[in-house]
């Protein structure tokens, strides 16, 4: 079921009409002290009045009032203000409003199976009203259970970390890209009813407790193998520049062994964690 503009005049209007009505039936109830036949218009006058005072309603800024007919759907009626609409009919308030959704933490197992603790912040605002209030019980309610639903999904699809594959995408380091897919999957789930998701951001992600001390040791052993790494890199290029200049300037001329032992005194200098003691040779290098 889709939304469509109800039929609506000025409210103002129709208070002035009504009242003119009721002024009309009184004068002429007032005027009439023999003729029990002229009695009739009087009272049609006052029912007319009746009926357009019945079709009034107030809409509010961001409220859309969604009006049905004895059971039918009549319309909706967006604009804020005074409003008559059709007469004796049923008029229930739909907010406009952009809404925040905090979703509860939610235990999941990621792609790789490990036990993770997540939550995301769901922005979303009614885009058709009609939807909202006819093609699902409680729409609010509705938006919850999907949101959760749409995060466990996403959260299954990755893994929380990647300590092999630093290519492969993973909940921790690609959070955008996350969060642009989590906002597609549930607008997908909750076109249904009539609901816009405005936007969908992870706000807590972590291991669940009983993994979270090994993990917090897998993610330190990661760290230091990265820079060690990156230590030893840079050692080997600074070796391979000194042992360069030292030939190209023809400083000193140095053999294999030499070489080899000047590689090796070097790569202990700077890869050493604690600082080298120096030893200074008074005598021949040879």
């Amino acid at each position: 079921m889709s939304e469509k503009k109800a039929v609506k005049i000025s409210g103002y209007l129709g208070i002035i009409v009504g009242l003119v009505l009721i002024g009309i039936s009184v004068f002429l109830f007032i005027n009439n002290e023999t003729n029990d036949a002229a009695l009739i218009m009087p009272i049609v006058l006052i029912v007319l009045s009746v009926f357009i005072f019945s079709g009034i309603t107030v809409v509010q800024p961001n409220e859309a009032k969604v009006l049905t007919f004895f059971g039918t759907y009549v319309g909706v009626i967006r604009e804020q203000g005074l409003w008559v609409t059709i007469p004796l009919t049923m008029k229930s308030s739909v907010s406009l409003r952009v809404i925040n959704f905090n979703s509860d933490k939610l235990k999941v197992n990621d792609l790789e199976g490990n036990p993770i603790e997540i939550a995301a912040v769901v922005v979303y605002k009614v885009d058709d009203s009609a939807k909202a209030t006819f093609d699902v019980e409680d729409y609010e309610e509705f938006v919850q259970i999907q949101s959760e639903t749409g995060i466990r999904h996403i959260a299954s699809q990755y893994a929380y970390d990647h300590f092999e594959k630093e290519t492969d995408m993973s909940l921790r380091k690609n959070s955008d890209e996350i969060a642009d897919f989590l906002a597609k999957d549930l607008q997908k789930r909750l076109a249904v009813a009539g609901v816009d998701v405005i936007e969908a951001r992870i706000m807590h992600l972590a291991y669940s407790s009983e993994i979270a001390s090994a993990m917090l040791q897998r993610q330190q052993a990661q760290a230091v193998l990265s820079a060690r790494k990156v230590i030893v890199d840079g050692a080997i290029g600074m070796v391979k520049s000194a042992i360069d200049q030292l030939a190209d300037e023809g400083v000193v001329e140095l053999d294999e062994d030499k070489k080899a032992q000047m590689v090796n005194n070097l790569m202990v200098a700077i890869v050493s964690d604690k600082g080298a003691q120096p030893v200074i040779n008074t005598g021949s290098i040879h």
